[in-house]
Order: structure tokens, then C-alpha cells, then sequence
């Protein structure tokens, strides 16, 4: 524990964190109904590892329909997503919603403060409707509020919860990465709702995020994003049996290396269909001037 060695207590959570993700992407899968054959044992394992993760199953599971069913579209972001805006948004908008955006597009709040704020507080509150959504939120809280203190009463209160906040770090902040790069790379797609096409959305909208195996074990086999959001019932496991038999599926990859890249995006240029830096609003300000 704390008390033995700082410096174990660090390798051991970041590792339990890798579990945590995993744990994860069968939440993610059971709320897709694809883990299992038995929508019931579905409900019931995404519930369970729900709890593990911090994250109220229900409510998640509806905010990630709508994710799959708006992805890729400019006309219906904002649920289940990570907020992203067009040059032309961002200069129309007051300085405080510039100030406010600048923070979080900001890697370090982003992947460190946002991801720990997002699963410890934000995923406490209730939404403003859905009786089943609302329910999920206070059952899990509850469930959460047992676990807590009988961990912290079992193990102390110090040694729990630095591992606890240890694990929810390491693993909130690498489950963010992942979404992240598997939305905000260069060449991805976006459309406004009119020309929106569902298919171009899961395959240009959605990277192939190539891992070493070992990574690719703990994110279970999500970086074949693409495929995940072209058939949201294919089961993790089933993911690289897809991509293995479909050469429709064999598109450039997004490797580890490369995926670091991807840090530099801040805002959809939607006249030039491509995500860039901050440094292309100048470029737009001095077109205004000089028009």
C-alpha cells in the first residue's frame, strides 16, 4: 500500500488502471447490447461494471446512442462527445466562451483536471429527464457511497483514497485519450446535417487506432474504431475477426507515434473540411480586416 512504497503503489495503479479501461470497454459493449445474446445479461454486467468505473449505466448508455447517432455531424454535437468548434463559432463568440473553450481544448485540462472532474463529480449529477437515466445516476451513487466507505474503513481513509484518485487519473485520462484521437485526427470527417452520411461518419469519422498488442488488449480492440461505429453490435472481441475478413475495413492507421500529433487540433475549419491549430484564427482575422 501508501504506507509500504509510494513508488509500487504507482506502477500497481497505473496497471489497475489499464484494468479499469477494460472494464470499461464491456460497459461500453453491454450498453451497445453486444457483449452478450441476453439483453438482460447485458443490463446487468453494465450496470455492474458501471459502478467499477465510476459511471452510471443508463444515463451513459443513452448519451452514447446519441454520440453514435451524431458523430460526424456540425449540426448535432455536444452529447456524448468531445466539444469541438468551427473557426467561424469561435470568433462569433463572446471572450468568456473563447477564455472557457481555450481551457478545455487545453491538453492538459483536457487529459488530466477534465477527465478526473468528469468521472468523480460531473458523472454524480442527474440529468434533467429520463426516469430510468436519472435512477441509474443516484443507484450507482449509492452503490458508490457503500464501496467508498468500506474501502476507506477497511484500508484507511489516506491509503484508499490516493489509490483511488491514483487509478481514477491513470485511467480516466488514457480512456479520454483514446476518445479523443478516435474523433480528432487529421483528414477526419465532418459535415453539416443536410450532406451527413452515416457511412463516411464511421469510416472517415472514426480512426483505425493501431496499438501494440498489449495496449490493444487493455482498450479492448476499440482503437478499430471505424468498424465499431459502422456495426455498434459487434462485440470488442470480435472487432479484429472484422477487420481481418473486411478489406473494405483496411484504411491508414493511426499509430501510437503518429496519434501524438493530434494534440494540435483545437478547431474544425469547415471551409477547408480540416481540423487545425489556433494559428488559422489570425489568418481568418486578417481576411476580416482586409475585407
Amino acid at each position: 500500500g501508501v504506507d509500504v512504497s509510494l513508488w509500487l503503489t504507482v506502477p500497481l495503479t497505473i496497471l489497475t488502471a489499464g484494468f479499469m479501461i477494460r472494464a470499461f470497454i464491456i460497459f461500453h459493449d453491454c450498453g451497445h447490447g453486444s457483449f452478450f445474446k441476453s439483453q438482460r445479461a447485458n443490463d446487468l454486467l453494465g450496470i455492474i461494471t458501471g459502478i467499477l468505473a465510476f459511471t452510471p449505466y443508463y444515463r451513459w448508455k443513452h448519451e452514447h446512442a446519441i454520440h453514435h447517432a451524431t458523430s460526424g455531424d456540425l449540426d448535432r454535437r455536444g452529447v456524448g462527445d468531445i466539444y469541438t468548434m468551427t473557426v467561424q463559432e469561435y470568433l462569433a463568440a463572446s471572450w468568456w466562451k473563447q477564455t472557457g473553450y481555450r481551457i478545455m481544448r487545453n491538453p492538459f485540462a483536457m487529459l488530466l483536471i477534465g477527465p478526473v472532474i468528469v468521472f468523480v463529480i460531473g458523472e454524480r449529477i442527474p440529468p434533467a429527464k429520463g426516469k430510468r437515466e436519472i435512477a441509474s445516476v443516484w443507484w450507482t451513487n449509492l452503490a458508490l457511497a457503500v464501496i467508498v466507505t468500506v474501502m476507506g474503513l477497511t484500508f484507511g481513509w489516506k491509503n484508499y483514497l490516493i489509490t483511488q484518485l491514483l487509478v481514477l487519473l491513470f485511467g480516466s485520462s488514457a480512456g479520454v485519450w483514446l476518445f479523443y484521437v478516435q474523433h480528432n485526427y487529421e483528414g477526419v470527417y465532418w459535415e453539416r446535417h443536410s450532406q451527413w452520411d452515416y457511412f463516411k461518419a464511421s469510416m472517415q469519422g472514426s480512426s483505425f487506432y493501431k496499438l501494440p498488442a498489449i495496449l490493444q488488449w487493455f482498450s479492448g480492440n476499440i482503437g478499430f474504431h471505424h468498424i465499431h461505429h459502422l456495426g455498434s453490435k459487434i462485440p470488442n472481441y470480435n472487432l479484429p475477426k472484422a477487420y481481418q475478413e473486411n478489406p473494405v475495413f483496411h484504411v491508414k492507421p493511426l499509430t501510437l507515434l503518429s496519434s501524438f500529433k493530434c494534440l494540435q487540433w483545437r478547431v474544425y475549419d469547415e471551409a477547408n473540411h480540416r481540423l487545425t491549430g489556433w494559428e488559422v484564427l489570425k489568418q481568418y482575422r486578417q481576411k476580416s480586416n482586409t475585407a
